[in-house]
């Protein structure tokens, strides 16, 4: 080794050193023990995890944190927990400007080490002086998302990393006061990056103050969630009888959602039983995550079996919605409708409800909005009912804040169909909303592949697709992305370019954002941007035609094009 691989191993031996001292999770510490001791022995593959460890920090950014379990400032653990814990309490001290102690409102769901996380964050919280609630157990992420708000809180801090394999975690969030509880933005987010960067810096953990003097939130909070949520579509007379199946995908949705489908009237679910209950190994799934492959195969194997009408499937979180209907043309006679899909029915629910009986909007500032990655379908449907329309930056912070919002949608299963109570994504909502529209086709003798067809008929036939480029090295990403912006393509797959945007910058009322749009001459569109939350590459397609044949046909062509496009990069 050379001397200055030798000193670069050095000074990550001592950083290892230095957070094993100060690291209180007996797993964590065994595991940092062993490689260091591995490193220490010359072990190459220990040094070089020793150095993915150590050699970065876990970015705190507009989606908090989130990564793998482990010890390390680039793994998700208790140390860095506690850190961005304290960091944030600095932060809300510094916002205040009334001189009462802020509070913070901290929910957790069933992920390995969840309620670990949401405990010291509690603790540390009430120990600098803040008022400190913890949700009473694990909960979905919308009711965090509520409580926010329900409470006037100053801040709520999730514990979960939603849909994301078993083995990460994560720390979700949101502001209370002016941001009316959504997600955090720029620049709160960089200032709470900030603190918590000084906090690392200069404090060790075992100096940190405590306190267990923080409050337990009282179960009327959960009631509260649970009646606001039934009355977002209490069930019509045509969801008597209604057989649908339910799962949780091994996450902490059953319990709430349960309780509100009864309440609101709804027919009980016929449940999936091996993924109705939290299980952070989520054993029999590859990804939890209902956009998966396999994900729904045991929901589609009940549905079979029950002869049910319906599927409702929530991640493990409960902030995302699947919805799957029968189709006899498809492979086992199920077919799961896409995000557009959904989205588009409970927009145009949406402005349904925003107008009064001569069509005219109730409220003149009413408008819908959606991720500039969802379909514009839901342009097209604010268009016809004379609302406002707002296109953001793909998440539901930017989302959440359009003027006027009556709903929101991204493609990627999320939908905001009560933003008075919950200014976040929220699936158990939106699944009672759609439970109404099911209820309300099937009394007028329809079903929803019925509906989906009138919709068809009265805006055209949007049709949407997603390309997904997972990679082992994000550096990769970054490195397509540049590409195409070296050399932007006027084409793909034939059809000219007639505008592209580069929003790194920014465009119009769009905050910077790295993405590439290509608008192309037929009217269809293509959209290039990394996930936000995983080593992905995502690609976007959107086409609208006369006829849903017609542009099935138009989006296989868009995709083959895209691809060609970014093989050209890889």
């Amino acid at each position: 080794m050379s001397a200055d691989g030798a000193t670069l191993t050095d000074d990550l031996l001592e950083a290892a050193r230095a957070w094993l001292a100060q690291d209180p999770d007996g797993q964590t510490r065994d595991e940092l023990r062993a490689l260091i001791s591995r490193t220490e022995e010359a072990d190459a593959a220990a040094a070089a995890e020793l150095a993915n460890r150590f050699s970065q920090r876990l970015a705190f950014g507009t989606a908090g944190l989130r990564g793998a379990l482990g010890a390390g400032p680039n793994r998700m653990n208790r140390v860095l927990v506690a850190q961005a814990a304290a960091g944030l309490a600095a932060f809300l001290r510094e916002r205040a400007d009334d001189g009462d102690a802020p509070s913070v409102v901290i929910g957790y769901d069933g992920r390995r080490n969840s309620d670990v996380f949401a405990r010291d964050s509690a603790e540390i919280f009430a120990g600098a002086g803040l008022h400190a609630i913890l949700l009473p157990r694990m909960l979905p992420t919308p009711v965090l998302a509520f409580a926010v708000r329900h409470l006037g809180a100053s801040a709520g801090v999730m514990v979960t990393a939603s849909h994301n394999p078993p083995d990460d975690n994560g720390y979700k969030v949101y502001l209370g006061g002016d941001d009316d509880g959504a997600q955090i933005v720029s620049p709160s987010d960089s200032s709470i990056a900030a603190h918590i960067q000084r906090i690392a810096d200069t404090t060790e953990l075992g100096e940190l103050p405590r306190s267990v003097g923080y409050s337990n939130a009282d179960e009327s909070l959960v009631e509260a969630y649970v009646a606001a949520t039934a009355a977002v579509s209490p069930a019509p007379a045509g969801a008597d009888g209604l057989r649908w199946v339910y799962t949780a995908m091994h996450g902490v949705g059953w319990e709430t959602l349960s309780r509100i489908v009864e309440s609101a009237g709804y027919p009980a679910p016929i449940p999936v039983e091996a993924q109705l209950h939290p299980d952070g190994a989520f054993p029999t799934v590859a990804f939890p995550n209902p956009e998966e492959p396999g994900a729904l195969d045991l929901a589609y194997e009940t549905a079979r079996e029950s002869s049910a009408d319906l599927i409702i499937a929530n991640d493990p979180d409960a902030d995302r919605l699947a919805v799957a209907i029968p189709d006899a043309s498809a492979n086992g006679g199920w077919r799961m409708l896409s995000g557009n899909d959904v989205g588009l029915l409970l927009g145009w629910r949406a402005a349904r409800a925003a107008v009064d009986e001569h069509g005219v909007p109730r409220d003149p500032s009413a408008s819908l909005a959606c991720s500039l990655v969802s379909s514009p379908g839901l342009g097209r449907i604010a268009e016809h009912y004379g609302l406002g329309f707002h296109e953001t930056l793909t998440g539901f912070k930017w989302i959440s804040r359009a003027p006027g919002l009556v709903y929101g949608y991204e493609e990627a299963l999320g939908y905001l169909v009560n933003p008075g109570t919950v200014r976040d994504k929220d699936g158990i909502s939106a699944a009672i909303a759609m439970l109404g529209l099911v209820g309300q086709a099937r009394e007028d003798g329809r079903t929803i592949a019925d509906v989906l067809a009138e919709f068809r008929e009265t805006f055209g036939a949007f049709a949407s697709d997603q390309i997904s480029i997972r990679v082992d090295d994000v550096a990769e990403i970054a490195a397509m992305m540049a590409a195409l912006r070296d050399d932007l393509p006027q084409t793909v797959g034939g059809v000219a370019a007639s505008q592209v945007d580069d929003l790194r910058d920014g465009l119009g009322d769009l905050p910077p954002g790295d993405v590439l749009r290509f608008s192309l001459e037929d009217g269809s569109r293509l959209i290039v941007r990394p996930s936000g939350t995983e080593p992905k590459l995502k690609l976007y397609l959107d086409v609208r035609a006369a006829t849903e044949k017609k542009a099935r046909k138009r989006l296989a062509e868009l995709a083959a094009g895209a691809r060609e496009m970014l093989d050209a990069v890889r």
